[in-house]
């Protein structure tokens, strides 16, 4: 039997829309009580260095007013260690961040960075933060994932998603399977895995059918699509869809 994947949804550009006006509306954490109520099994926020959309007042209210798991996705610097343990969330996901991007480009350099990495996480860790990595699905990056002492990665499905939308079909389905591979590779190893990154209803069911996810995590899209039909409807749609793909998965 294929297990259930859970379905996160990222409210950070509910806050993108605040701040283009400077105020309080719309607020991220009625946007993330909405999507609780459509059935979202967790909600996902980045706060970033420079705060461009998610503030730490968002943090805050987000740990007081929800009953289902926050993601809290943040850069490994010193200051949000100190905000991750300070709220305690049940997932930290360390994220890569450059200040001139507009959105997170790939995925975390772990083998890079694996040094610090470990005794960074560890202080998470024993405050019963799970710890996710954001990575790029190469199996060098989670062989070091796995050395830092992270339960779970979180495959970057960006590559796949603008090959889809460029109608790259070769290298799109080269692009699946490399995902497909390294997720299995990953479970065999003992990492709960994860996927997300521009994910849409055009694209998430050949993701929502790779055995070995147990969790997307999905934001942007589901955002601009609440625009036209409500974020209720536009959750219950996304979760349809994924529902279709693992129904559909036959296990030899």
């Amino acid at each position: 039997m294929v297990q259930n994947i859970r379905l996160g949804v990222n409210i950070d550009h509910v806050a993108t829309v605040r701040n283009a006006r400077g105020g309080k509306y719309p607020d991220p954490t009625r946007a993330a009580l909405l999507a609780e109520r459509a059935g979202a099994d967790g909600i996902t926020a980045h706060l970033r260095e420079d705060r461009r959309h998610i503030g730490d007042q968002d943090i805050a209210s987000l740990m007081q007013e929800l009953r289902i798991p926050l993601n809290f996705e943040m850069a490994p610097t010193l200051e949000m260690q100190e905000i991750a343990l300070k709220h305690r969330p049940n997932a930290v996901c360390l994220v890569p961040e450059k200040r001139e991007e507009v959105t997170t480009e790939g995925g975390l350099d772990v083998v890079k960075d694996e040094a610090r990495l470990g005794d960074f996480i560890d202080p998470l860790k024993k405050s019963d933060c799970r710890i996710s990595i954001f990575i790029a699905a190469e199996k060098k990056q989670i062989d070091a994932a796995f050395r830092v002492g992270a339960q779970v990665i979180e495959l970057h499905t960006g590559a796949y998603c603008d090959l889809s939308y460029d109608g790259m079909v070769a290298e799109r389905d080269i692009e699946l399977n490399r995902l497909v591979e390294m997720a299995r590779y990953a479970s065999e190893i003992g990492l709960e895995v994860h996927a997300g990154h521009g994910l849409t209803y055009n694209t998430v069911k050949p993701i929502a059918s790779i055995v070995e996810l147990t969790e997307l995590n999905i934001g942007h899209f589901l955002i601009g699509e609440s625009i036209f039909c409500g974020m209720e409807k536009a959750i219950i749609q996304m979760q349809t869809l994924i529902n279709e793909a693992r129904n559909n998965i036959i296990v030899d």
